[in-house]
């Protein structure tokens, strides 16, 4: 007797037409996302866009903000491949209804409505703190460094720049002498409907250059300005060479080494610990409770020190409360930050140095005797293993592994420092989706 298998016919017809709640099972993310989106979040800021009645209708925003918010969910961020995921993945069908809109149009969207859509992320916050997943009872602190849409090779020192605009003066002078010299050669040659004096297209792109360099120099030395201030009168224009080094600059003039990319000329050059980068320093702030991100936020300043004071008042705008302990790595470890924890009247556990594997607490670092890091150095020592510092890597680190590893967010799609901004946000309004679809 032959086994008797479950029939497999492709070419069988449906009676009835499917219904997209029909596509993945009943508590799938797809489904969670799609109905916070419709019945859950005001989008009158993105609504409030589309006011001509001319003109072929639109997708509808509810489903194009559904659509990103669940693509950043399943670490998908190219338009190119959401575009594609609508035509082959059913849970992207179940979000969008079976719509299929194109890569551009998903691109241009999300570029329009950047800022409303970042806006969310407190309205995610609050469906949060409603289902429980927010105490505020501890609160951790960090910063991860995530790489620009812009690679490092295409930057250039100040110093550089000084000496590469010289050379390519000179080049395109020169070439645009020898081809006035030419002229009348060149109209033989190829007649009367072209002047005779184009320049080659690697010619132009010489000129282009330049004139990159031009402007970058420019903003260099801008910024210099800017952050020279007043010296006042009878300064002195340079400081004091420091004890067997190089004297510094002149007030309002850029350092030979200072840099700047001319993709994204917003980015900086980074440290990690796995080397150095083009991109930007990303923060975030998560409750301990269910690692849901508080408040969120991104520089071009590879320091995280000044960073943490904003973040706090952050969780006070978004939640009208601050948290009761706070914890931070020594990066964020100063008298000042200190100070203003303790003026916020929140319980603050900032290592003062690096701690050792193993160790129960951080070292003492560069603590001056006497000083809020000496006396939090001692705090933590005394406390040792039982100190809430110990939250810390528990809590916020885990968060920037799902972000970075789980859903593989390594590198911006957007290029200067405010778009950037905006993008890290919605990440973050993502990452706390799917807590809210794992615990809420």
């Amino acid at each position: 007797m032959s086994k008797v298998f479950r029939p497999w016919d492709v070419d069988e017809v449906w009676l009835f037409p499917a219904s997209v709640q029909d596509f993945v099972p009943g508590g799938h993310i797809a489904h969670l996302i799609r109905d916070t989106v419709r019945e859950g979040l005001d989008l009158r800021a993105i609504l409030s866009q589309y006011d001509e009645e001319r003109g072929y209708p639109p997708y509808h925003p509810g489903m194009m903000t559904a659509l990103l918010l669940y693509a950043y969910s399943q670490g998908i961020y190219s338009s190119r491949r959401i575009d594609r995921a609508c035509h082959e993945r059913v849970d992207f069908m179940a979000v969008t209804g079976l719509s299929y809109p194109d890569f551009r149009t998903i691109s241009e969207f999300r570029k329009r409505h950047l800022k409303a859509l970042s806006g969310l992320f407190v309205q995610v916050l609050g469906l949060c703190r409603r289902a429980g997943l927010v105490k505020l009872g501890h609160v951790a602190l960090d910063g991860t460094k995530l790489k620009a849409n812009a690679s490092k090779h295409k930057a250039m020192s100040y110093g550089r720049m000084a000496g590469a605009e010289e050379k390519l003066a000179a080049e395109v002078a020169g070439w645009l002498q020898k081809a006035t010299t030419e002229d009348a050669a060149e109209d033989r040659r190829h007649g009367g409907d072209r002047r005779g004096d184009e320049l080659p297209d690697w010619v132009a792109d010489k000129e282009r250059r330049l004139a990159k360099i031009r402007e970058a120099k420019a903003a260099l030395e801008a910024e210099a300005q800017a952050g020279a201030g007043d010296p006042g009168e009878g300064a002195d224009r340079a400081a004091p060479a420091k004890r067997g080094g190089k004297r510094p600059p002149p007030r309002g003039v850029p350092e030979a080494k200072a840099q700047r990319n001319f993709t994204d000329p917003e980015s900086r050059i980074m440290k990690t610990k796995d080397g150095f980068i083009q991109g930007y320093n990303a923060q975030a702030a998560v409750d301990a409770e269910r690692q849901i991100i508080v408040s969120c936020d991104l520089t071009n300043h590879g320091a995280d020190c000044p960073q943490l004071l904003p973040l706090v008042d952050q969780i006070k705008t978004n939640l009208d409360g601050l948290p009761k302990q706070l914890s931070a790595d020594a990066g964020y470890a100063s008298d000042d930050n200190l100070k203003g924890l303790e003026e916020r009247e929140i319980d603050g556990f900032v290592a003062a140095g690096r701690q050792k594997h193993g160790t129960a607490a951080p070292a003492a670092g560069k603590a001056k005797q006497g000083s809020r890091l000496a006396a939090m150095a001692q705090k933590l020592a005394g406390q040792g293993y039982d100190s809430p510092y110990r939250l810390r890597k528990q809590t916020v680190e885990p968060v920037f592994g799902q972000i970075k590893q789980a859903r593989g967010f390594r590198q911006f799609l957007l290029r200067g420092l405010d778009k950037v901004k905006h993008e890290w946000v919605l990440v973050c309004t993502a990452h706390n989706l799917l807590k809210l679809a794992a615990f809420g």
